[in-house]
């Protein structure tokens, strides 16, 4: 080749890096300076600001960077942005490989068009066949107006792959910015849900709507803010203060949870003493049985480090569910709250539970039950809502994991409310009791009502009813109301002292960390939805 050759050969070389590098720049760019600077000023960062937080650093690899939309309506082809509003790639958090996606609000508002919709699936095909999680950062408009049923298409297209990647891999979103009309289901469908607070809200229809069909006024941050979808609707599963705050809860949360349902959770490590006992804990449970007691004492009482990641810790109070460690290995925890409502089962602890049950069981990560609860809520309010088919789905859950499961009566232990929190009965494979457990169809004061009517009827005068009333409650109780005769039938392994639960917990786990249990053959059970 000749020098001139050499020469012409290098200068388009040159122009075409330069060119690469203008195009790649335009995408960094998204909607330009001032729209990121709206961005900052409404107290949000931007996506590529959220996924450099939320990866390890210069782990991101982007996919699709020089994208762009095929509209040609409403003047659109003059409208053409690199990237076209998400941000696509893979990463690693923890030196873990995920998938993530990331909307970019300075870009058409973040809005879902035809060819975003396909950068976003490319990603969740991508992680389904690499078995590593899906990571939404939603901050978006909506559907592209202007790309009419192309953009509602993108919609159905996400939403199918976000069902056939339930439990195989995890799926977590977060709202940081509006989620509203078709695109909350995508979302709705994953498995955690993490909301801003004050700069992010979803509902189906928004409050100029909402007053126009049916006269309601309510702002948006009432309608579906972050606290609104955390203590009253529970869509939400963790709500943070910032963007920056949201993006390290996910990065904990991730340290919990398998890549996919074919391997196990990443183990930790601790120097917490996998054999410590806790004097406090016999303690714990008052004497008095109608005397409450906070069972998330108990919770950090036992695992690693104290340290007890909650779900969902503002909605349906009355369980508490979430993330723990035990000897270095993740584990689910669901516990009656006897601090709120008496622990009582109702329909929205029912759902509660039941969805954290199954998503634990999809991707192998042990169960431990605390169970203090004297039965299910009774009422109108909550029969005409459905309370025998929301109970089920707990019961449902339970008895359909296979995963390790293990259950610490710590007090009450009533009627069906005893069968639903994995009893022994559902395939439990370690059932304990402290000795305040007590195990019976319904607590003495009831039963006595209904096995002594008629002699209590038959008393003389009021100091004779509650002299034959506390008798027979006394004499219900010694012989009923107690782990004994539970345990002399196999229901229950063995009755500990509840200060060392966390050993019993421990041997427990290592003995059934072989296990192996299977459901019938089928297509999928029908669980009462």
């Amino acid at each position: 080749m000749s020098r001139h050759s050499t020469a012409v050969a290098a200068a388009s070389a040159a122009d075409t890096s330069v060119e690469l590098e203008r195009r790649l720049e335009a995408a960094r760019q998204g909607g330009g300076s001032a729209r990121i600077e709206r961005q900052h000023e409404a107290g949000k960062l931007t996506a590529r600001e959220r996924i450099d937080l939320l990866l390890d650093p210069g782990s991101l690899v982007e996919i699709d960077a020089l994208v762009t939309h095929r509209c040609t309506d409403f003047r659109m082809e003059e409208k053409r942005i690199p990237g076209d509003g998400v941000v696509c790639g893979y990463g690693t958090v923890e030196g873990r490989l995920v998938y993530v996606f990331a909307q970019d609000f300075t870009v058409f508002g973040g809005s879902l068009s035809a060819t975003n919709a396909r950068k976003i699936c490319k990603i969740m095909d991508l992680a389904v066949a690499n078995g590593a999680p899906v990571i939404g950062l939603n901050d978006s408009g909506g559907a592209r107006i202007q790309e009419g049923v192309a953009s509602l298409g993108g919609y159905a297209d996400i939403f199918l792959r976000n069902t056939l990647a339930s439990g195989v891999v995890p799926q977590i979103s977060a709202i940081m910015g509006p989620c509203a009309g078709g695109a909350v289901y995508s979302p709705a469908i994953t498995d955690f849900i993490f909301m801003v607070e004050s700069t992010s809200y979803m509902f189906i229809t928004g409050p100029d709507v909402i007053k126009t069909v049916t006269h309601e006024e309510v702002t948006k941050e009432e309608l579906g803010g972050a606290h609104t979808h955390h203590a009253k609707s529970g869509v939400t599963h963790f709500t943070a203060p910032n963007d920056a705050a949201c993006l390290m809860a996910i990065r904990d949360l991730l340290s919990y949870l398998p890549s996919n349902n074919l391997e196990d959770p990443p183990p930790a490590k601790s120097d917490d003493d996998p054999s410590r006992e806790d004097e406090s804990l016999d303690h714990l449970v008052p004497a008095d049985p109608d005397k409450p007691y906070d069972i998330k004492t108990l919770i950090h009482a036992v695992v690693d480090d104290g340290k007890f990641l909650e779900v969902q810790s503002a909605y349906a109070r009355n369980i508490v569910v979430g993330f723990a460690r035990l000897a270095d290995h993740s584990v689910g925890i669901v516990a009656n709250q006897p601090a709120y409502l008496a622990g009582v089962l109702d329909i929205d602890a029912s759902i509660k539970g039941a969805r954290f049950v199954r998503f634990c069981d999809a991707f192998n990560i042990p169960l431990i039950t605390f169970e203090d609860v004297p039965g299910f809520l009774p009422g109108t309010q909550q029969e005409f809502g459905g309370i025998i088919k929301h109970g089920a789905k707990l019961l449902y859950a339970f008895a359909e994991a296979t995963v390790p499961k293990i259950t610490v009566i710590t007090r009450k232990a009533y009627g069906g409310a005893y069968c639903v929190m994995a009893s022994k009965h559902l395939r439990t494979d370690a059932n304990f009791a402290f000795p305040t457990a007590e195990i019976a169809v319904m607590g003495p004061e009831g039963a006595v009502n209904i096995l002594y009517r008629r002699e209590l009827a038959e008393a003389e005068d009021a100091d004779s009813l509650a002299e034959s009333r506390a008798a027979r409650v006394a004499e219900y109780r010694e012989k009923f109301s107690n782990p004994y005769v539970a345990a002399e039938r196999g229901f229950i392994d063995a009755i500990i002292q509840p200060r060392q639960t966390r050993s019993h917990l421990v041997r427990a786990l290592r003995q059934l960390a072989s296990k192996r249990a299977s459901l019938p053959p089928k297509k999928h059970g029908n669980i009462p939805l």
